[in-house]
């Protein structure tokens, strides 16, 4: 007797990052976290990792388009910062760690891309920030001082009400995992904030004139979804937003 197949996955295109090593390869690779492919696979989703080709820094729209075109969602992760050059901004010294040109290019590219589509897009960390530079916005280089520290700090949030992110999450204050010394200065056009910290970073985004969906983090809701409920109902919000039966 012939089994039916079990039911397709939406597939999630996932960036990959650049890294000079890793411990399985001993030399270049290209790396996406387990925790957010995990979190993705227990959300419903199909994770699929990315090669961002963008040679001497820019990326050809129209590859974009064609590489995108079997996907269901859009996954902007996080990673190294984006030059500061790429937002109007002079690098202050010691601040910036492992940006990459072809890096930037290609998700800078993605998300002009992805927000001309109606395919839903989560952005973390990084991702939010790409998505901000992308539509005008510009980023506070530096959080100075440990009491507006936010890398390797897990701290509340507080969520705006009545916006896409409460809904997807459930919860109006949650604890988020941060891993981040930027944070937005300038908010990109269109973009509206849905969650603070109490320190005043804008730790959310979400576009609200956008007919697809669109979430942007802050911090890295994969680090503690498989425990945090509420962190992974943003991952399944994400994925059912994708309109693939499960």
């Amino acid at each position: 007797m012939t089994r039916p197949a079990p039911p397709a996955r939406p597939l999630i295109a996932i960036p990959a990052r650049f890294a000079v090593s890793t411990s399985a390869l001993r030399h270049a690779a290209e790396v996406v976290g387990r925790a957010l492919v995990e979190a993705v696979w227990r959300a419903g989703g199909e994770p699929v990792t990315l090669h961002p080709h963008a040679p001497n820094g820019s990326c050809d729209p129209a590859l974009v388009a064609d590489r995108l075109t079997r996907f269901d969602g859009v996954l902007l992760p996080g990673g190294g910062e984006l030059a500061t050059g790429r937002y109007g901004s002079a690098p202050v010294y010691g601040t910036t760690y492992d940006a990459d040109a072809e890096q930037d290019g290609f998700d800078l590219a993605l998300v002009h891309h992805v927000l001309r589509t109606e395919l839903p897009l989560l952005a973390i960390c990084r991702g939010l920030q790409a998505v901000n530079v992308a539509l005008g916005g510009t980023l506070q280089e530096h959080l100075a001082g440990w009491r507006r520290e936010h890398h390797n700090l897990v701290h509340q949030v507080t969520v705006e009400p009545a916006t896409l992110l409460e809904l997807s999450m459930g919860a109006q204050v949650v604890t988020a995992s941060c891993l981040h010394h930027r944070r937005v200065d300038r908010v990109g056009a269109g973009l509206k904030v849905s969650a603070q910290a109490a320190d005043g970073t804008r730790e959310a985004l979400e576009l609200p004139h956008r007919r697809a969906w669109f979430a942007g983090v802050q911090w890295h809701p994969e680090h503690t979804a498989v425990h945090d409920p509420a962190q992974q109902a943003l991952f399944e919000a994400f994925v059912r937003a994708t309109g693939v039966p499960r």
